[in-house]
């Protein structure tokens, strides 16, 4: 079934004389899309120096069109050893290189991708060793799992096993991401007391530092911070907050390494709270919402980008307060992509009987809005104000309030987007994320700069490697 046999077994009889501990067989593969394929594979351990020798096990499958297609690289730890996501591994220890990334024949190879991967573990060790009461629960997970592929346990001893307890009376949430955002998220979240518990994820290599060992030495009620996935479990919403700090030279390589950054974040979180709504506030927030989206394989309901909920909040509130137009406060919003290229729109015309006073009601809205939006420019969106953003998205969401927001959601099929890109449009909120979008007032020039900022995302989502 092998297209190009001949070279296929010519190039794994050089690995075997490489690496002659691995061992070969032919297995069924399962695809994503829940297709299988039987494919020859290999496992064995490769040496990497870190600090002392380990052997690493991996495995690969090999696929029917090598060697023009890269191999499907994974970890294959023991019961003994527990993945450690990062840079180049995801939480189900799927491996993700550079050299994958770049597969070319006949320049690239088996030997050279197993080199790299050296490398790349020597630099990122990309498995650790579990403690004897670690290992023991890792079993036990092992155990329910097989017991879940044949049909003999339920939901409600998932959340006893996972969990430690059933938590699913509470309302968890869980913020990745230890830099000022994420302490931002906590400390406003915590402040307003939707949340029963909150988890601050601390991804950052090393010791607690800054804000995170400050947070631990002022101890907060209900706070906990932990570098472990699994303390995520359950929870009613998940906020990520966390950028690559990589060395990328372009806008798309610093977007690219967001992207890499959330392979191994978004499987995790979606394996411990499969029922949660993401809630995502990492910049670019539309591509990287797009992105979690696709990760995750959650409706799309359940995956929002904060959006221009914060520069909407600003806006109503400078229209009410320093403009005294509540009446236009509450039908105007700002919608589209966050930033500069933010668009203003309403929900609703309130013109005159006739047409002339309808022109004059437009004019006149328009000249109160143009001066609200003079002033907003002058608003920066710090840490702490984005902060408290979040935290009343996830006070709408844990209370049900059926609260309208302009969120990043799924804009495919509004104002003929025939793309998939997340715009920042009015939204209902409660429990299950978006519950459906508010209609706003039809206008050419809003669907518009709509259309243009859609397909400018789009264009950028195509020159990713998801």
């Amino acid at each position: 079934q092998y297209k190009f046999r001949d070279l296929t077994i010519e190039e794994l009889k050089n690995v075997r004389k490489t690496y002659p501990n691995f061992t070969f067989s032919m297995n069924a593969y399962t695809f994503k899309d829940g297709s299988q394929k039987d494919l020859l594979n290999f496992s064995g351990t490769v040496p990497v120096k870190y600090g002392d020798f380990y052997n690493i096990p991996i495995h690969l499958w090999i696929l029917d069109s090598h060697p023009f297609a890269p191999p499907i690289c994974f970890l294959k730890p023991t019961v003994n050893m527990a993945i450690s996501v990062g840079k180049h591994v995801d939480a189900h220890g799927r491996i993700y290189l550079p050299y994958l990334q770049n597969w070319s024949h006949p320049k690239s190879t088996v030997i050279g991708l197993i080199k790299e991967m050296i490398a790349k573990f020597e630099e990122e060790l990309p498995l650790y060793s579990l403690s004897s009461s670690e290992a023991a629960r890792q079993s036990e997970l092992l155990s329910y799992i097989a017991k879940i592929t044949a049909g003999e346990t339920d939901m409600k001893s998932k959340t006893k096993l996972v969990g430690g307890k059933n938590e699913g009376c509470f309302n968890k949430i869980t913020v990745v991401g230890a830099g000022d955002l994420g302490i931002a998220c906590v400390l406003t979240v915590a402040a307003k007391g939707a949340a029963d518990k909150v988890v601050l994820l601390d991804l950052s290599e090393g010791a607690a530092k800054g804000g995170t060992m400050d947070l631990e030495i002022f101890a907060l009620p209900n706070v906990e911070i932990s570098k472990d996935f699994s303390a995520s479990a359950d929870s009613k919403v998940v906020v990520l907050t966390v950028n690559s700090l990589g060395n990328a030279q372009t806008y798309l390589d610093v977007i690219q390494s967001n992207v890499d950054l959330f392979r191994g974040i978004i499987p995790a979180i979606s394996h411990y709270s499969q029922n949660t709504v993401l809630l995502v506030a990492s910049h670019p927030v539309e591509v990287m919402t797009y992105v979690s989206w696709k990760l995750s394989a959650f409706p799309k309901s359940r995956v929002i980008g904060v959006g221009a909920n914060l520069d909407t909040e600003r806006f109503q509130y400078i229209l009410t307060n320093l403009l005294k137009a509540e009446v236009l406060a509450k039908d105007a919003w700002i919608i589209g992509e966050q930033g500069e290229d933010k668009v203003l729109s309403w929900t609703s015309c309130n013109v005159a009987a006739n047409q002339t006073e309808a022109m004059a009601a437009r004019n006149s809205r328009e000249k109160v809005a143009n001066r609200a939006v003079e002033v907003l420019k002058g608003k920066g969106q710090r840490s702490w104000s984005v902060g408290l953003s979040v935290a009343d998205l996830i006070d709408s969401i844990l209370k049900d309030k059926r609260k309208v927001h302009s969120v990043s959601t799924l804009a495919k099929g509004y104002c003929n987007i025939n793309s998939e890109v997340f715009l920042s449009l009015p939204c209902v909120l409660g429990a299950n994320g978006v519950i459906e979008m508010v209609k706003l007032e039809e206008d050419p020039l809003v669907q518009e700069k709509l259309q243009t900022g859609a397909g400018s995302i789009h264009d950028l989502q195509q020159q990713l490697k998801l």
